[in-house]
């Protein structure tokens, strides 16, 4: 296996586990909480990338020589970025269109997580 693509699978399970957090949040803040979905995204998605940004740090990309802090501000700068269009695309579909509430974040988190979110991280933010 090519270490590019062991280093894709190693970030797309750091995804999946910052994904089930942001999830069961997600679910939480939505379900319990009753707050917006968009705005149960904005907490979730902020509490899932503490744990994404950690196992992608130290495992996924194994970039601990660049300074912590050079990665933290360009890994927020994302974070902000994916979660604005993660919002938006979930307000688009539970709130405007009506669909249920897990299945627009699934369809919105694999879209901005591929297209989006692993192309920043991988070649900005923990860029070797």
């Amino acid at each position: 296996m090519s270490g590019k693509f062991k280093e894709f699978l190693k970030a797309q399970l750091s995804a999946f586990l910052g994904g089930l957090a942001d999830f069961s949040i997600y679910t939480f803040c939505y379900k319990v909480l009753l707050f917006t979905a968009p705005f149960s995204n904005v907490v979730s998605g902020s509490l899932g990338a503490i744990l994404n940004f950690t196992i992608n740090r130290y495992w996924s990309f194994n970039n601990t020589a660049t300074p912590l802090a050079s990665q933290l501000w360009k890994f927020i700068v994302v974070v902000i970025g994916s979660i604005s269009i993660k919002s938006l695309g979930i307000h688009l579909l539970v709130d405007i269109w009506h669909w249920h509430f897990l299945l627009s974040k699934l369809i919105i988190e694999i879209v901005v997580s591929l297209g989006f979110n692993f192309t920043l991280q991988k070649y900005w933010v923990f860029k070797k």
